[in-house]
């Protein structure tokens, strides 16, 4: 199978038929905006992270290989949390072995876009999903590409997959309008089997317990919010831009004649 970013194959490891993800080269790759989504990954090596900054050819070989490894790790991590996700093997010269996920028969899991379901469980899976980004965002996650071709369904429930393009939530200024954009196609996927879910605001419910450091995992979400009626201030937003703007450019300009 084929995606934007990667091909997955299915591979015998001894007597077990496990997933390989192949990362697509960057220029044959199809993900857009990729920029936007690396914003905020932290790279710990100073010489790695200058290499980057200054777009050298070792630095794109080392953005690619922060890109890749971003969702192995952050398999690790969510499988930690709570989160039900493939299980992660390793992750090998661009290849990350991982779990199959199958269904009752075995088969392969069927994606969300494929299935249909009684409202009745369109309710619980929804708050299974719901949980499950509280789970990603209470360990400073995002997963920024959120839809129903991105969960798998096998026997027990919702499997989130496919995460090269998570977000850091509290690293990178696109994290809020990602999580609502994640929570809202995801709704809309289980609205159509129960119409009432649309009418629910669980993405700025939990991006306000978010910024409050309020957000423990096991949390029970009620997906109702009170939007605030108070007018913005504009002056102050395109004071903070203009700001911004002349950090940017002082930054090239250290970088230019540094």
């Amino acid at each position: 199978m084929s995606g934007k970013e990667a091909q997955v194959f299915l591979v015998r490891c001894g007597e077990e038929i496990r997933c390989a993800k192949v990362y697509k080269d960057v220029v044959k790759r199809s993900f857009k905006n990729a920029v936007q989504y690396q914003e905020g990954r932290k790279i710990r090596n100073s010489r790695r992270q200058r290499a980057i900054d200054k777009r050298s050819k070792f630095g794109r070989d080392q953005q690619e290989d922060v890109w890749q490894r971003a969702e192995v790790d952050a398999l690790y991590k969510l499988a930690d949390s709570g989160v039900r996700v493939p299980k992660a093997y390793g992750f090998f010269d661009g290849v990350l072995l991982m779990e199959l996920i199958t269904d009752g028969d075995g088969d392969v899991a069927p994606r969300l876009n494929d299935i249909s379901m009684s409202a009745e469980q369109a309710v619980r899976d929804h708050a299974t999903v719901m949980n499950y980004v509280l789970r990603m965002l209470c360990v400073g996650l995002v997963h920024g590409d959120l839809s129903e071709f991105n969960v798998l369904q096998d026997e027990s429930g919702p499997v989130i997959i496919d995460f090269p393009q998570v977000v850091n939530a509290s690293g990178n200024n696109n994290a809020k309008a990602m999580l609502q954009r994640d929570v809202r196609n995801i709704t809309q996927y289980y609205a159509q089997f129960a119409p009432h879910l649309a009418n629910t605001h669980y993405a700025d419910e939990m991006w306000e317990l978010h910024e409050k450091s309020e957000l423990t995992p096991d949390l029970k979400l009620t997906g109702k919010f009170k939007f605030s009626t108070k007018a913005a201030d504009v002056d102050s937003v395109l004071d903070m831009i203009d700001f911004a703007y002349e950090e940017e450019l002082a930054r090239q300009d250290r970088m230019e004649n540094g």
